[in-house]
């Protein structure tokens, strides 16, 4: 199966379904982190638009938690405030996050088993959460073909472990190699 997926269907369509699929790993890297809003499980779908019920992306990710799901999350730029203050006040239990300033893939690994891989980032204008006038035109593949999911994951792999740290070209724009956020 491999499905193109535009625009606000990243939202509603792939991201929720990532999360419903996912029993033990969500692997997300992204090039940007922001406090993104997702609309309360049907609410998107029913058509309610910008005025549905909402909850954060740290909420989900700490409904995930309470199933025991382990989250990586791999980006490069510095999450946004909104996000890093949600961070404060408790991280979900099974998030784990890094920063590789040279990450710029945008991929969503469900268990080994599902992916999406496009342009979108972990953002509300990427993933479809603005209005139709003010989020971005993204596109982008969602699949369960392992001789597509394997090397991306492997790759993420790679980077998630420091593979690449110690004769990286970027190291002076790096703080320390595999920054995680500091509260």
């Amino acid at each position: 199966m491999i499905r193109v997926i535009l625009n606000d269907e990243h939202l509603g369509g792939v991201l929720e379904e990532a999360f419903e699929k996912c029993r033990h790993r969500l692997f997300i890297a992204t090039a940007d982190v922001k406090e993104l809003h997702m609309p309360v499980s049907g609410a998107r779908r029913r058509g309610r638009g910008r005025g549905a019920r909402a909850k954060s992306i740290l909420d989900v990710f700490d409904d995930l938690g309470k199933r025991e799901i382990e989250i990586r999350l791999i980006h490069s730029g510095i999450p946004s405030g909104p996000f890093l203050a949600r961070l404060k006040e408790g991280v979900p239990k099974t998030l784990i996050m890094r920063r590789c300033t040279r990450v710029h893939a945008k991929a969503v690994i469900v268990d080994g088993l599902f992916m999406y891989l496009g342009s979108a980032n972990l953002t509300g204008a990427g993933l479809g959460a603005k209005s139709a006038k003010r989020r971005n035109f993204e596109a982008g593949i969602w699949t369960d073909d392992a001789s597509l999911i394997d090397p991306v994951a492997d790759m993420l792999e790679e980077i998630w472990s420091g593979g690449h740290c110690e004769r990286c070209g970027r190291k002076e724009h790096c703080p320390e190699p595999l920054e995680e956020p500091e509260l």
